[in-house]
């Protein structure tokens, strides 16, 4: 039964006159559109419970079809444009439409419709077309299109096979298969498979590519610009390592796709994940840029229908005659073949769920094994992902060059309308050329593991002469220029000494992981004997250990090496002192790893077990040698990512075809994958935000104060943290018998042994003998300081202040006399002329950024040796907070009751002034 519903007319109140003129034009703007939409119909539907209800006939099925192929492998004797089927459950029905054309000049069918989910056949059924009124095919004939649409009714007892989370969990597995047999021979003579959805996926590569690449360019951000803030090589390169590597980044997104490449029967949970992350590979599918690499591949064809010519006996015993009778290969169809309609809106009976023809190369829908299956879960072809990887991979390092290029345009425009100061980027605007060539290498070098798994697959998968001979050469290019650079960055810093390989012991001791877990953290046994270290050993592996021996005592550690940091300094910046080859290891791994996903693909179980062992072999490496300076890169790259890729490849295991595990446990498993790379991907999120905001510290260095006062102590650890790991100096610390850290001894000598009080604050109540407040603030602000170059000087004092890490005076006077008792002005040092140096009085530089910049203290000249003891008792002492507010003003007192402000700078000066002409000790100028 089928009624339409019309809307009624809403009257509006005559007072509400300038509503309903604004109603009335909206309407009118939106008459084109509206005018389109159909009458919605219903239809009455009874689903199993017995339950009758109104149904709209636009609705969404429960389980309905998406992409079809040919399941002959293209030897279907018709050429489908349309084949949908769908399940609904509301009212227990199975719909499915067929469009295309044949060439069997006439004969009757058989068909049948079937329905797998979950590796098991859930619904089948065999019909006459005939009898469903489907008369384009009863009789078939090639002188007339095929149309065939039918609405079968089925019983709770036919679809009691389905289970119900069939309906709601996400990528459902399975597939709806339908036959068609001949009469005359008894030949199946068509076959058409389509992948069977119920709207749910994990597959959103447009809303997560976007998240995942703000949290890459944030990444890129702040680590480009710990690369080229500073103008200390070695001090640029302490702050670039303790942010997140990009490279680590890259990888484990990369890693997350490239799961997928076992040869194993992967469920559809993981195929519609994984290609959430496939344009981190550059395999990002452009209907423009795809078609164009298809002709080049090879990859050519129809892909608007989809079957073909041929036919299949049947097996049963060989009882059927095995040719078709009636051809009609000789007559031009009548029926030329017709692409799929569009959705026609205008009808209410039409749908937009439908699928289409699956993509030329690609796999029969349905079937998601090895490479090939998660390809196709995003519908590219596996002959054409080289290509396109390569593609996007000139366009990636292009964007990089030219981003490099306009950084140093916008810098220098900033600077010439004076927005920055001219110094500022100094360094890197005076060497964007070498930016610019160590962007591109570093850019390579992160796609060097793609490259190489794309270009071996290439050779495994075979394709055409010119797809191959792009392949051998992408290969030789990048893997000798990969091997050049590695080889001449050792040869670099090994040419002046030795290898010399000696016994060691690899000694496991325990130790809390990240500061949390307990567990067994490894260290050479040389090591801890060279720095006289005692640790408790649990259990020891004798290993063999190369060291290379140098001649020159007087050279360089390799992060002070300036020459050697500015030719690759993008290799091995990010690492230890003493692990600075690591690149090069890392390098063979990614290697290895690329070979055995590459070139195992017809060996699945050499593929699968040997990439599981070599896997635990390389977290057992890369946790015993901890590369990276920086704690977040060790985390990430060692810790997590490592035991990502190790939990997955056993997973995988269970995928291998030899175990033939019930698809429901598979996908169970697929989900469990998922469930730890995702945890992977917001751990690495999380770590690019901590990672951005300590390299905003960074770029903060050279400033007394930092803008979130609450995150000053922490910047303060972290720059001594830093200064500490730049070391490279192993020191376990001594754990009681409950486990807690002992503490330093030598931060508890002196401590008193008897009861005894210390003083924590002082308080002084003002007295009535006391100036205006502002005359012992005046103090604080340094000596008053007349300006030559001022038009009106001697009349115009400038009040300058110096930075109270550096200034001995901020304990100028210890005496109890209050300053109205002061009998005269204290005489003038040596110190203080130091302290009048023009450069300081105009830009004076961080006490901060004195203390940790690797280069000492600051150059100031003292008069006495009384003047330099003082100076290095406060040495090293931090100024946690300016006495200037960051408005300009300055705060009140601590002493002062209520708080007060202290008067204006123009007051201030007044009051300098006066006293510099009551003084009778001239104050000396700076000319």
């Amino acid at each position: 039964m089928v009624r339409s519903t019309n809307s009624a007319s809403t009257k509006m109140a005559p007072s509400n006159r300038i509503f309903t003129l604004a109603l009335l034009l909206l309407s009118i703007l939106l008459v084109p559109v509206v005018g389109q939409d159909p009458k919605t119909q219903y239809v009455y539907g009874t689903d199993a419970h017995g339950v009758t209800r109104e149904l709209p006939v636009n609705r969404y099925p429960a389980l309905y079809t998406g992409d079809f192929g040919d399941c002959l492998g293209g030897e279907s004797l018709f050429n489908i444009t349309k084949f949908d089927a769908a399940y609904y459950a509301d009212n227990l029905t199975i719909v499915f439409h067929l469009d295309g054309t044949s060439n069997i000049r006439n004969d009757s069918l058989m068909m049948q419709i079937s329905v797998d989910a979950y590796g098991s056949n859930r619904f089948q059924m065999v019909f006459d077309p005939c009898l469903l009124n489907i008369y384009s095919l009863c009789p078939l004939n090639a002188s007339m299109p095929v149309t065939g649409w039918a609405v079968i009714p089925v019983g709770p007892q036919q679809i009691g096979g389905i289970p119900p989370i069939a309906f709601d969990i996400p990528d459902f597995e399975g597939s709806t298969t339908l036959k068609i047999f001949a009469n005359s021979s008894q030949t199946q003579i068509g076959c058409f498979q389509a992948v069977m959805r119920n709207g749910n996926t994990f597959s959103h590569p447009e809303i997560v590519a976007p998240i995942l690449g703000v949290f890459i360019l944030a990444a890129i951000i702040a680590s480009f610009s710990t690369a080229a803030y500073g103008f200390s090589l070695p001090h640029m390169r302490m702050h670039y390592a303790h942010s997140l590597s990009v490279f680590v980044v890259w990888e484990i997104l990369q890693s997350v796709f490239f799961s997928g490449a076992l040869s194993v029967e992967w469920p559809s949970v993981c195929v519609a994940w994984w290609s959430n992350f496939a344009w981190s590979a550059g395999l990002i599918n452009v209907p423009a840029i795809s078609s164009a690499v298809n002709s080049f591949v090879g990859v050519t064809g129809n892909s608007s229908q989809v079957g073909g010519a041929g036919s299949v006996v049947l097996n049963n015993a060989g009882g059927l005659i095995t040719q078709i009778y009636g051809r009609s290969l000789g007559i031009p169809a009548s029926a030329s073949i017709m692409k799929r309609n569009p959705y026609n809106a205008s009808d209410p009976f039409d749908y937009t769920w439908a699928g289409e023809p699956v993509g030329l190369g690609l796999p029969t829908p349905g079937t998601w094994y090895g490479f090939w299956g998660n390809l196709a879960g995003f519908s590219l072809p596996a002959a054409a992902a080289l290509m396109v990887s390569l593609i996007w991979l000139v366009i990636a390092v292009a964007l990089v060059a030219l981003s490099v290029v306009l950084f140093k345009f916008l810098l220098e425009l900033l600077s010439r309308i004076r927005l920055i100061k001219n110094d500022r980027m100094s360094y890197f605007r005076s060497h964007w050329l070498r930016y610019l060539g160590l962007a591109v290498l570093r850019t390579v070098f992160i796609s060097f593991f793609m490259v190489m798994l794309l270009t071996i697959f290439q050779f495994t998968n075979g394709g055409t002469g010119s797809t191959t001979a792009v392949a051998g050469v992408t290969f030789v290019v990048y893997f000798i220029a990969m091997a050049t650079s590695i080889a001449l960055a050792c040869r670099a810093r090994t040419r002046l000494g030795r290898f010399e390989a000696t016994s060691d012991r690899v000694v496991f001791h325990r130790a809390r992981v990240l500061k949390i877990m307990p567990g067994l953290v490894p260290a050479w046994e040389s090591t801890l004997r060279d720095q006289g270290l005692e640790v408790k050993p649990v259990f020891s592996i004798p290993l063999s250990r190369v060291r290379h021996v140098n001649h020159d005592s007087d050279s360089p550690s390799i992060h002070q090496d300036q020459a050697y940091i500015k030719k690759f300094g993008w290799l091995s910046a990010r690492y230890r002192r003493s692990k600075w080859w690591f690149f090069s290891y890392y390098a063979v791994y990614l290697f290895g790893r690329a070979a055995f996903l590459g070139a195992g693909v017809g060996s699945p179980l050499v593929q699968v077990y040997g990439l599981l062992i070599y896997e635990i072999i390389a977290f057992a490496v890369i946790i015993i040698l901890r590369p990276f300076e920086g704690t977040r890169n060790n985390a990430l790259a060692a810790w997590m990512l490592s035991i990502s890729k190790i939990l997955t490849t056993g997973l995988s295991v269970a995928f291998l075809p030899e175990f033939n595990i019930d698809r429901i446990i598979a996908t169970a498993i697929g989900v469990v994958i998922i469930v730890i790379q995702g945890l992977l991907i917001i751990g690495m999120m999380i770590l690019v935000f901590l990672s951005a905001m300590s390299s905003w510290m960074s770029l903060s260095r050279n400033r007394e104060e930092f803008k979130l006062d609450y995150l000053e102590s922490t910047r303060v650890k972290y720059f001594e943290k830093m200064e500490s790991k730049a070391a490279d100096e192993f020191q376990p610390r001594a754990r009681n018998r409950k486990g807690k850290d002992k503490e330093d001894p030598d931060e508890t000598l002196g401590a008193a042994t008897e009861p005894s009080f210390s003083v924590l604050s002082v308080h002084r109540n003002p007295k009535i003998e006391d100036e205006d407040e502002a005359d012992v603030l005046a103090d604080l602000e340094g000596p008053t300081i007349y300006d030559p170059q001022s038009p009106d000087a001697p009349s115009r004092a400038i009040v300058t202040r110096a930075s109270r890490a550096n200034s001995v005076g901020s304990r100028y006077s210890v005496a109890s006399l209050p300053r109205a008792g002061r009998p005269h002005q204290s005489s003038v040092s040596s110190r203080d002329f130091a302290m009048w140096n023009p450069a300081t009085i105009d830009r004076p530089d961080s006490s901060l950024a004195q203390r940790l910049d690797g280069n000492g203290a600051p150059s100031v000249h003292f008069g006495d040796e009384s003047d330099i003891s003082a100076a290095r008792k406060l040495e090293g002492q931090i100024s946690y907070q300016s006495l200037r507010s960051p408005t300009g003003s300055r705060p009140g007192s601590p002493f002062s009751p209520g708080g007060r402000m202290t008067p204006s700078r123009e007051t201030l000066a007044r009051y300098a002034e006066e006293r510099s002409r009551s003084n009778s000790t001239p104050i000396p100028y700076i000319k």
